[in-house]
């Protein structure tokens, strides 16, 4: 039906509405689209580019180079050299197993290194490195370049890897580094991004684990240029890091070599400290273990053979170890007794060889007893009575004070791996720990170094530095830092009579010097380099009383374990004290065991190398020399690098 003009103009009318209002919406849309574009293109175009750089430029980090540690005088003690590896690129070598297969052919691969760095491909993309050898020799890797043509994806590395020159001489002090563990990382907040790179190397014990801020450095960065699934294409730029501190320690490295042989063979430890200011000259514990056996990766069976071993090697005896003191612990008694008024330098007390304290008999170690003993004689002939009977009236409290201004109870801070406490008893400690009073038995047992009194050997070597120079020294071990040195405040006086000091000193000297003395028959002969010093024995079993009424059981007759502890500390010269001595020699059979190697190390550290037979008695000298010769068969020939001070 044909329309009339009327509808077909409102027809158009309609049809021009739509028309414009479709027309709007379209151009509205457009000229949005057009302003967000020329946003994106140029408001933010300086973003978006950055982006899209950031997708094709990695910044890696580069592992610096570890701080080196050195002795006293300049010798190396822990270094870093270079180490050669052999890495594969998956994608690069084709067929992995051919390529593997002829690698063999040139160098001998360790089947479970190969082991694991199959088990590394199949879970890493077919671009990054893996290693397949590592800590090959010089020559293994020159074979491997000169034959690179016809090893697809194979890729030989020099890297820097920490190496001990010293071995087991410095072990447990400088300790030694491993690969980064999922348990180290638990225990640092924030870790630093280095310890995330593949088998990068922190400071696990000893000096390397305390000192690992400073002996890390901080790591350099390099630009690379990476495709779109990440293969990198080629280094743009690099950034090198900043090597770690260097370290110097206050350790002799001959004094502290020539210590851990003489204690060869034995469990034991020695500690050396410089009288005037505190530096530890030595710090040994024997027996020993390589700590490159660690960086390198020990074996299970090597492994599994220290720690086994009931010397336990791989314990740093000299500061991780607590030992009843025995006798060295005599000297405080003595002096709590004379500091609080109890007793005279010539006052006796009389040693029948046993005192009854509270209904039980307490021994002296001389069945028949010393007879009447003051003092002086009483150290010089180390009598149990006299000092049972000091204590008694003394009391513990006084003698826990005095035991705390000479060091014992105090943990000494140190970057060594778990330096001990000790433990200095008291009334309240008793009390709070034990839960149960404090008796008179207690303060006798104590007053001789056994019962609850536990020291290390690190603590009585500052006992005996502080008894020699009146003053309260603190051990340092690290001397300098970068060059700069680490001294500590000075040390103040002692809050003890320097009378009182002057005469424990001279019972010290009557043990070395006196034909009674304890430690008579290994004095130094030498006049001016002449010891003060005192024996030791700690019991470690208890002895009944069926056992004393027929005859004490010999030490060399019980098992090993079961012998006494012996123990030796000593200062020398006795009239301008340098250095300070202590050593325990672990179920040695008593003091016999730790005096001659106490008065040998004093000897090599005073004469700075082996010291002439003339310094020691007549009647020793064959043996010594013997020992001497022996000895430098313990100590072979090492190359021995030292800082370059030009």
């Amino acid at each position: 039906m044909r329309k009339t003009p009327t509808e077909m103009a409102e027809v158009h009318n309609r049809l021009s509405r739509r028309s414009l209002l479709l027309g709007g919406t379209m151009l509205t849309f457009m000229a949005g689209l057009g302003f967000r574009m020329r946003h994106l293109q140029l408001d933010q175009a300086d973003q978006y580019r950055l982006l899209a750089e950031e997708n094709r430029i990695n910044i890696r980090l580069i592992p610096p180079a570890r701080g080196e540690v050195f002795d006293r005088n300049g010798v190396v003690l822990a270094r870093n050299e270079p180490s050669y590896r052999v890495t594969l690129v998956p994608e690069d070598a084709g067929d992995v197993d051919k390529v593997i297969e002829k690698l063999a052919t040139l160098i001998e691969l360790d089947p479970n290194e190969l082991d694991r760095a199959v088990t590394e491909m199949k879970r890493s993309p077919p671009f990054l490195p893996v290693t397949i050898a590592d800590r090959i020799s010089w020559d293994e890797l020159s074979r491997i370049a000169v034959n690179t043509p016809a090893l697809p994806g194979i890729t030989p590395e020099v890297g820097l890897s920490r190496y001990y020159p010293l071995r087991g001489d410095l072990a447990h002090v400088l300790g030694y580094v491993g690969p980064v563990s999922d348990y180290d990382l638990s225990k640092i907040d924030n870790p630093d991004q280095l310890l995330r790179i593949p088998r990068f190397q922190i400071g696990k014990v000893g000096l390397e684990g305390r000192m690992e801020d400073e002996l890390r450095g901080v790591a350099g960065t390099k630009r690379v240029e990476v495709n779109a699934v990440g293969r990198v294409m080629r280094e743009l730029d690099r950034r090198e890091g900043e090597q770690g501190d260097d370290v110097q320690l206050t350790i002799d490295q001959q004094l502290q070599s020539y210590t851990q042989a003489r204690l060869n063979n034995e469990s034991a430890a020695a500690v050396v400290m410089d009288c005037q200011t505190g530096d530890l000259l030595a710090i040994a514990s024997a027996p020993s273990f390589d700590p490159n056996l660690f960086v390198e990766g020990i074996s299970v069976a090597k492994y599994s053979a220290l720690t086994n071993n009931e010397y336990r090697p791989l314990a740093a005896k000299s500061v991780q170890g607590t030992y009843p003191p025995g006798s060295t612990f005599k000297m405080i008694t003595a002096l709590a007794a004379l500091e609080a008024g109890v007793v005279g330098y010539e006052d006796t007390v009389y040693c029948p060889g046993h005192m009854t304290v509270s209904n039980r008999r307490f021994h002296c170690w001389k069945r028949g007893g010393h007879g009447h003993m003051n003092l002086s004689q009483a150290l010089r002939e180390s009598c149990d009575v006299y000092f049972y009977d000091l204590a008694l009236q003394v009391g513990i409290d006084k003698i826990s004070e005095v035991a705390g201004k000479l060091g014992l109870g105090h943990k000494f801070d140190l970057p060594l791996s778990g330096v001990a406490r000790g433990l200095n008893p008291s009334r309240d400690w008793k009390s709070t720990v034990r839960g149960a009073d404090w008796v008179i038995g207690d303060t006798a047992n104590a007053s001789i170094g056994q019962g609850f009194v536990l020291a290390s050997p690190l603590q009585l070597a500052v006992m005996t530095a502080r008894l020699a120079s009146g003053r309260a020294l603190e051990p340092r071990l690290v001397k300098s830092i970068n060059g700069v040195d680490q001294a500590p405040p000075p040390a103040e006086a002692l809050d003890l009579s320097t009378t009182h000091l002057g005469e424990v000193r001279r019972g010290m000297y009557a043990v070395s010097n006196h034909r009674r003395g304890t430690a008579y028959s290994k004095r130094i002969i030498e006049d001016r380099f002449r010891m003060a010093g005192k024996t030791g024995t700690s019991q470690v079993r208890n002895i009944t009383a069926a056992e004393r009424a027929r005859g004490v059981t010999r030490n060399e007759d019980l098992p090993w374990e079961r012998r006494d502890h012996g123990l030796f500390v000593n200062y020398a010269p006795f009239d301008n004290p340098k250095i300070a001595v202590a050593v325990i020699v672990e179920h040695g059979g008593g003091s016999k065991a730790a005096t001659p190697i106490g008065r040998d190390i004093t000897l090599q550290a005073l004469y700075g190398g082996t010291p002439p037979l003339t310094a020691y008695p007549t009647k020793d000298r064959d043996q010594i020399k013997i020992q001497q010769d022996e000895l430098e068969k313990l100590i072979p020939g090492r190359e021995i690098t030292r800082r370059n001070r030009a």
